[in-house]
């Protein structure tokens, strides 16, 4: 049989909506996706970062849509999902990237920075998600829910506790949508990135806790937003067909580096 790498990874038909797209790796997946032919939604809470994202991924030609939208509002979740599918179609791409952080010791930690971090890293998660399957089932399509966890769900670090938390109960939810929609041939599984650059850890590189920590880490360096990308095309495509539940780290080895 005649193999095809592009139309083993064609997405050229699909909707991808991603959340907190505006900035950092949701603007790297929101690029990559309309690069290999999605018809793009970007989501996030800033309309001018938003703009900026759409700007770059018109001038390549691709085609977007920009969603102002706060994961932590039903109304506004179920509302934006209604505008991408009147706009570029039904969503059959989710990239939950939507988070943030408040970093601090637990026993300082206040209550609203813990439901702030809950409320935006899991039950926005769910919120999504939830809302584009709800449509998916209902035109008996099937999809992609791609969930963006981090090795912080597997592993801890002192001062993130709620981001943490959040972590591994995105890596456990994605289990339990898997086992819950696989019978309507809607797929969810989750990325879990090492430390890349990012707006939550501007500076922190620099630092003298960050390059011992780079040390750390097998490869010796922070990731690129493009080494992303490979998997990202894997879960948005037919070329993981058959895989459903699975949480892929990409982390330079971090996971598997010594105690």
């Amino acid at each position: 049989m005649a193999f095809s790498a592009d139309k083993f990874f064609d997405i050229g038909q699909r909707v991808a909506l991603v959340t907190g797209a505006g900035s950092g790796l949701g603007r790297s997946f929101a690029m990559a996706l309309s690069a290999a032919g999605a018809r793009v939604a970007i989501a996030g809470r800033r309309a001018a970062r938003l703009d900026e994202t759409a700007e770059l991924i018109r001038a390549r030609g691709g085609t977007v849509e920009p969603v102002v939208l706060d994961v932590t509002d039903a109304t506004q979740v179920a509302a934006a999902v209604a505008q991408v599918e009147s706009t570029l179609g039904v969503v059959d791409v989710l990239v939950n990237n939507a988070g943030i952080s408040r970093p601090g010791m637990l026993i300082d930690t206040s209550t609203a920075d813990w439901d702030a971090v809950i409320a935006t890293n899991l039950t926005g998660v769910h919120r999504v998600a939830s809302e584009v399957v709800r449509r998916l089932r209902a035109g008996k399509r099937p999809g992609s829910i791609i969930n963006i966890a981090s090795i912080l769900g597997s592993r801890v670090s002192a001062g993130l506790g709620p981001y943490i938390a959040a972590k591994a109960g995105v890596i456990e939810l994605t289990k339990a949508q898997a086992l819950e929609w696989a019978r309507f041939g809607i797929r969810a599984n989750a990325i879990a990135p090492g430390y890349f650059p990012t707006e939550m850890n501007t500076g922190f590189f620099e630092t003298s806790a960050g390059r011992e920590m780079i040390a750390r880490i097998p490869m010796r360096r922070v990731g690129d937003p493009a080494d992303l990308t490979g998997v990202l095309l894997l879960l948005a495509s037919e070329a993981s067909a058959y895989m459903t539940g699975a949480v892929i780290a990409v982390d330079g080895g971090h996971l598997c580096s010594s105690l």
